[in-house]
């Protein structure tokens, strides 16, 4: 079964074409207004092995709260949608990713039941042009719509940049790893028999 998914989202205020695919090479084609938010989702394409295609517009000269924030709606979509029923993943996830002074860890479960907790230090001001508490909002927009709980933790680090980079980089490793065929599995991993 190709785990894929197309996923379209337009309104008053943005426009987004994104796909995904979890067993992918790690190739992504990413032309969206937010130019540090391309860098990332390219990192999470790319060290996570997904195929990732993301086009997108939107009201950037308001700010570029709408655009990102719809950007995480479309991939949280996505990644539903490619699970399908979820029979025999890992389902769950972890990594810690150094980058330079910077390290963080996610942990995520796919769980069916969204929830957010960031253990991070206050980003507030810009990288870029790049509002840092967008950071947060995008994670929040990803959890509610795919279904995950993800915890995010900065272990350490300085420069705003690396921090970030560190993030989606340990959630693109986690992902990949909860998103995996378990070959000793069987059926939906839960007790439940749901997710």
């Amino acid at each position: 079964m190709e785990r894929t998914a197309n996923v379209a989202r337009k309104t008053s205020e943005t426009d987004i074409k994104l796909t995904f695919s979890i067993d992918g090479t790690g190739t992504y084609t990413v032309q969206t207004p937010v130019a540090f938010l391309n860098h990332m989702l390219e990192l999470f394409a790319k060290h996570g092995v997904f195929d990732l295609s993301v086009s997108a517009t939107g009201d950037v000269d308001i700010d570029f709260h709408h655009t990102v924030e719809d950007i995480g709606i479309c991939l949280g979509q996505a990644v539903q949608q490619a699970l399908g029923n979820k029979e025999n993943i890992t389902r769950y996830g972890e990594a810690t990713v150094p980058m330079d002074e910077a390290a963080s860890r996610v942990n995520l479960d796919i769980s069916g039941r969204p929830y957010l907790v960031c253990n991070m230090p206050s980003l507030q001001g810009k990288v870029g042009d790049f509002d840092l508490e967008l950071v947060e909002e995008f994670f929040q927009a990803f959890v509610t719509n795919s279904g995950i709980t993800l915890h995010i933790t900065v272990l350490s680090g300085k420069n705003y940049h690396h921090i970030i980079e560190s993030i989606f980089k340990a959630f693109a490793r986690a992902m990949d790893k909860a998103t995996r065929i378990d070959e000793r599995a069987t059926g939906i991993p839960s007790t439940k028999g749901t997710l």
